[in-house]
């Protein structure tokens, strides 16, 4: 029993020594500088004594930053409505077998390589009034909508959505290529048509790959920077684009605030997604019991 116990240890220790690096690492690259934010956004980097929460209250009471948080918000949830419907559609399709499959699987994922800032300045480039796209159609007599810098946000819905879509699709394909072909082979036999199959057996347990994609896709469009700055409207603009006006004027406490209010946001949505994939893996378990039980 000694010896056993004093194996246990030894195996102990090697795991934590194995974990160490890894530790510091996160600690110094991640955990260090997110409690320095929070302890600038509180001005705790002063002391006790320069407790204060006057940086957050700024960005409800401020007209602009208020209205940032909402635009940071559409810009997260708008670009990941449209790529979701897109990526499901290529996801789709690339289960399909067709001549030039393989270049297609190929030239879609080309976007993910181009940085934002470059796929703003493209579209700058072909969809600002008298850009490219704007003089091929001047002859024809056609007016085409505005894209850059309209009201709407519509260029930095579709820049954010050109960007996004391969990576999009490429879990969703990863998602369904996970589902085994036997479960939906039953599921015709049975009687189920192809989109009966679709979407209630196929969607359903491509879901957690789903909503990861949704996830991760919405953190990155909500925090974006260089797309709403190029190609969003002049007013309202996202918290992203507040921050780095707020930096160049020093103001580094409210900076530190809306970086942890972002921060804040995305865990909040973190946690619900584990939560709704917990009860969903739950409900899915209970009617598998149940199902056997009969």
């Amino acid at each position: 029993m000694k010896n056993a116990s004093a194996a246990d240890n030894r195996a102990h220790l090697v795991a934590w020594a194995l974990l160490l690096p890894g530790l510091v690492f996160l600690g110094a690259l991640f955990a260090g500088p997110l409690l320095w934010s929070l302890a600038g956004s509180l001005g705790l980097d002063q002391g006790l004594a320069g407790f204060t929460l006057e940086h957050y209250a700024q960005i409800f009471t401020r007209p602009a930053l208020r209205s940032g948080l909402l635009v940071s918000i559409y810009y997260g949830v708008a670009p990941v409505a449209v790529t979701l419907v897109l990526s499901i559609g290529l996801a789709l399709l690339l289960r399909r077998h067709f001549r030039g499959r393989a270049w297609f699987n190929g030239l879609y994922k080309i976007p993910m390589a181009v940085p934002g800032i470059i796929a703003a300045l493209v579209v700058m480039t072909l969809a600002e009034r008298g850009g490219f796209l704007d003089r091929l159609a001047a002859p024809l007599g056609l007016a085409l909508p505005r894209l850059v810098r309209d009201p709407w946000g519509v260029g930095v819905i579709l820049t954010s959505v050109w960007k996004q879509l391969p990576f999009m699709t490429l879990v969703i394909t990863g998602a369904f290529a996970a589902i085994p072909q036997e479960v939906s082979h039953a599921a015709r036999t049975l009687g189920a048509g192809r989109w009966r199959t679709l979407l209630w057996v196929e969607l359903p347990m491509a879901l957690p790959g789903i909503s990861a994609a949704v996830l991760l896709t919405f953190i990155g469009t909500m925090g974006s920077f260089a797309i709403p700055d190029l190609v969003g409207p002049p007013s309202p603009r996202p918290l992203a684009v507040h921050m780095y006006a707020e930096f160049g004027s020093g103001h580094l406490p409210l900076v530190y605030a809306i970086g942890m209010l972002l921060s804040a946001f995305a865990v909040a949505v973190l946690l619900g997604y584990y939560a709704l994939s917990a009860r969903a893996a739950r409900l899915l378990g209970g009617s598998a019991r149940k199902d056997d039980h009969e």
